[in-house]
């Protein structure tokens, strides 16, 4: 996992431990901290972490944020190339993964409310890669996902292709 994708992880889990359902915004943070620590850290220097520009920061910061989102420094840098410790199953890493690329796509795809909104519903999924086979299997049955689109969200306008108007599924 890459120091992004960790920041990314740590802002959407404090997020859902304060009850927000979502993230906390880069902004949130740096006042939280400021708030919390009585220091200063600054949006653009997080936004520059989570997409890559910058990919190590000082010590300074690194201990910021590690005191703020209860982590130990040390975990606040990417890891090497296949990196997983002897206490994570090979599950759980496989989890993570997916909780993170879920995630990913939901900031990806924000334009788009719905497909952000259920990406992350994925994520937090307590067993995510049983989620997704079901949906594999609910998509290999033909006709299924369409008839419990119709059956769970009946008010939906549907064209004559099966997806709502607007070009979207």
């Amino acid at each position: 996992m890459t120091l992004a994708e960790k920041i990314r992880y740590l802002r959407e889990v404090e997020g859902s431990l304060r009850g927000l359902n979502r993230p906390l915004t880069q902004l949130e943070v740096v006042s939280a901290i400021r708030n919390k620590q009585g220091k200063s850290i600054s949006q653009s220097y997080i936004s520059q972490i989570e997409n890559g520009t910058r990919r190590h920061m000082t010590q300074a910061t690194r201990s910021l944020l590690a005191k703020f989102f209860n982590v130990h420094p040390g975990f606040l840098v990417d890891d090497p190339e296949g990196y997983h410790t002897e206490l994570t199953s090979d599950l759980r890493t496989v989890e993570g993964k997916l909780d993170v690329w879920l995630l990913h796509g939901a900031e990806r795809f924000a334009g788009d409310a719905e497909l952000s909104e259920v990406l992350i519903k994925a994520a937090r999924q307590k067993d995510t890669r049983k989620s997704l086979l079901l949906l594999g299997l609910i998509l290999d049955t033909p006709g299924l996902a369409d008839r419990l689109l119709e059956a769970l969200q009946p008010h939906r306008e549907r064209d004559g292709h099966g997806s709502r108007r607007g070009g979207r599924p």
